[in-house]
């Protein structure tokens, strides 16, 4: 037979009550978060992933760390590769303050949900966390609607992306050892007088003339020494470039215009293009090494044909 016509859990005000005591609860024992939606850039078509992506826009929002006993995940393990830590957390957002915060019609999101790949950044603990499912049926259905979102979420791995929010906090991330950088040599005489800004972006055209450019931003710079360090680098056409000796680099900030000496890279032997903030990188060990073993040089290892 049919269900009782005289009781209902659809009931509207009654849906919206249990809603409100949910962003109640959420408002007194939940944390403020950062949310940062990734953009993608370019995609490949054929592994369905995405080549170049940035986050270019932060948003304060409750949310409640479902986690009472500390982060669950692996934790931190010593590997061959170095110390990897894989502490992961769930995340209890309201649907309607995510609504009303983030997924608002101003605010540029595509998506009318939390997706895969945002980040989250929780000052509690200084950490930055990635969305890695979105779990939209729990609690299932208590009185026929769903009144949040359950986000799982591991600490990000930094693979290359851009972080330009004009939040302070959230952009200085890229200068506390997750971004590999490339040091530039600046030519101490070319210039037109004015000093890079720690933190703008820079831009330097890929080829003369071209109108597209390869853009970073100054994790570091050394005036004294003429170095500047580049951290977030990208470019304006979605093809890879890198920068180039030869051509002037501009800050967008500043205004500064300095023309590059050299690129200090893997096969330069001046200075080691490591991560600034961490001086126990081995990446040019690792080069070296590998030049012992395998002759960079071949231009068809499969085969006899150059």
């Amino acid at each position: 037979m049919a269900t009782n016509v005289y009781f209902s859990q659809k009931v509207r005000a009654e849906q919206h009550l249990y809603e409100d005591i949910v962003i109640e609860s959420l408002k007194m024992y939940g944390q403020d978060v950062y949310y940062l939606p990734r953009n993608v850039v370019s995609i490949d078509t054929i592994l369905n992933e995405d080549i170049e992506s940035n986050f270019d826009a932060s948003y304060t929002i409750e949310m409640y760390i479902e986690n009472q006993e500390g982060f669950e995940g692996d934790g931190d393990i010593l590997s061959k590769f170095g110390v990897e830590i894989r502490d992961q957390a769930n995340f209890i957002v309201s649907r309607r303050r995510w609504e009303q915060l983030v997924g608002v019609y101003n605010n540029g999101i595509s998506s009318d949900r939390p997706n895969e790949g945002d980040l989250i950044y929780l000052p509690l603990s200084k950490s930055l966390f990635e969305v890695r499912f979105v779990e939209d049926e729990t609690p299932f259905y208590q009185l026929s609607n769903l009144p949040v979102y359950k986000l799982q979420c591991e600490v990000f791995e930094y693979s290359g992306e851009s972080i330009n929010t004009d939040n302070t906090v959230l952009d200085n991330l890229l200068n506390q050892s997750i971004a590999g950088e490339i040091t530039l040599s600046l030519d101490p005489t070319d210039n037109n007088g004015i000093e890079f800004i720690l933190g703008e972006a820079v831009q330097q055209e890929i080829t003369a003339g071209s109108g597209e450019y390869v853009t970073g931003r100054v994790a570091n710079y050394e005036p004294a020494k003429n170095l500047i360090h580049i951290t977030d680098w990208a470019t304006t056409d979605g093809k890879y470039h890198v920068f180039n000796g030869g051509l002037s680099l501009t800050g967008l900030e500043s205004g500064a215009v300095h023309d590059v000496v050299d690129v200090y890279d893997m096969n330069s032997p001046k200075v080691k293009d490591t991560m600034y903030n961490d001086p126990l990188a081995q990446n040019q060990d690792f080069e070296r090494a590998a030049d012992d073993i395998i002759d960079f040089s071949e231009n068809n290892p499969f085969g006899d044909i150059l």
